[in-house]
């Protein structure tokens, strides 16, 4: 039922908050009907279609609320007609820069400008990604109390300040795009490397975020950065089948069978970096950049045969465009490709004080397995070991301990 209720309940929040017009309430709704699966569930069973069941219950229950209020304001307001015979309501002609699509409204309406950019990211991954507390602080390198009162206090303003839960047009669509591009591409990320659980893979989150990548890039032509982000979704989607053993176990990118692959996503990745670098005037942005490194393993025939050395100078152009440790600690594996992993292992080391970096698991594992590289096998296994005590991905954990224990005393 939990993972149900994960997969289900960005549409569920999404579609209840375009009745109740507000995501605080939408979000509680949610939960109620999930309150009422735990309770009918045991004894009738779990419905055939679990997500419609929910979205039903949800949305009856938001339209009762509504009922509500309408009748409270019509005794305020001393109008004592029923709401059945209030006048039908006229369809307003449809605007054809408009979008159908109740997820990419909850999306703006989570990233607008009267929300930090923190409160924006974490809230959008708390209500589409379905993220618990824990989860996103992970995510997003903080504590968990911090997200915990972004969210609260992100919700209350949205309610407060009175935003709409709309797709906005024009400069105000332009000014919130930024925050929509980072969160979505923090949505993909879960559900292509979830940061918790038992699963390496959250298939339904990468869909999602596909889905709405692809949407906003029909909705913004012209804007070079939602192609680049559509391109580096579909090119990172294209390994998802190759990504996982048979058991469920993660499969790191060198070790890969390039035969599964989906060729169909790589073509539609290489479309829309095209356009991406069609549209663009003032050089490539961080997600065209991303979707170009992707673009050069979507090229190479092996892991060994990739042009590391473009890559390297990629990462070059994505950390003077948008720098982070996360990016240099990236930029050091694929110079340890290019260069060796002694090249490689200064640049690690020089990410150790990196306060950001203090619990990211992945700086240990690239550690050790630069280490390992270079016959530094008790050093290596003691990198894996402490990488394995910072994930909190069962799978993950398992894929760090078993390169802690395939490290022999006298190297690799």
């Amino acid at each position: 039922m939990e993972t149900v209720f994960r997969i289900e309940s960005p549409r569920l929040i999404a579609g209840v908050a375009r009745i109740v017009r507000d995501v605080g309430i939408a979000e509680e709704l949610a939960q109620d009907a999930m309150v009422a699966a735990l309770e009918q569930w045991p004894r009738t069973g779990v419905p055939d279609n679990p997500g419609a069941w929910l979205t039903t219950t949800a949305k009856r229950r938001a339209i009762d609320l509504v009922r509500r209020r309408e009748r409270y304001a019509r005794k305020l307001a001393e109008m004592g007609r029923d709401l059945e015979a209030a006048p039908p309501h006229v369809d307003e002609p449809m605007d054809p820069d408009d979008i159908d699509d109740d997820l990419l409204r909850l999306v703006f309406t989570a990233c607008h400008p009267v929300l930090s950019a923190e409160a924006r990211i974490a809230l959008t991954l708390r209500l589409l990604g379905g993220l618990a507390t824990a989860e996103i602080a992970r995510a997003m390198l903080v504590p968990e109390a911090t997200v915990a009162q972004r969210v609260v206090r992100a919700k209350r303003t949205l309610a407060t300040k009175g935003v709409p839960f709309e797709v906005p047009y024009g400069a105000e669509r332009e000014a919130r795009l930024g925050s929509v591009l980072e969160v979505i591409y923090l949505i993909f990320n879960e559900g292509y490397a979830a940061t918790a659980g038992d699963d390496w893979l959250r298939p339904s989150l990468c869909e999602d975020a596909l889905r709405l990548a692809r949407v906003l890039a029909g909705l913004m032509p012209r804007e070079p950065e939602v192609h680049g982000l559509a391109a580096l979704l579909e090119l990172q989607a294209s390994r998802s089948a190759a990504r996982t053993g048979p058991k469920g176990e993660p499969v790191l990118l060198a070790d890969q069978d390039r035969r599964h692959w989906n060729r169909p996503l790589i073509r539609r990745g290489f479309a829309a970096l095209a356009r991406a670098r069609a549209t663009s005037t003032g050089g490539p942005g961080p997600y065209e950049l991303q979707a170009a490194i992707a673009a050069c393993h979507a090229n190479a025939p092996s892991y060994e045969k990739t042009d590391w050395p473009q890559i390297v100078a990629l990462y070059e152009l994505l950390s003077a465009r948008a720098p982070s440790p996360v990016v240099e600690l990236n930029r050091a594996v694929a110079v340890s490709m290019a260069s060796g992993p002694a090249e490689a292992l200064l640049l690690v080391d020089a990410l150790a004080e990196e306060p950001a970096l203090k619990d990211y698991h992945l700086l240990p594992s690239v550690r050790g397995d630069l280490l390992a590289r270079l016959g530094r096998a008790a050093e290596a296994r003691a990198e894996f070991e402490r990488a394995a005590g910072l994930t909190r991905n069962g799978r993950e954990r398992e894929l760090l301990l078993g390169r802690a224990e395939a490290i022999s005393p006298s190297g690799v």
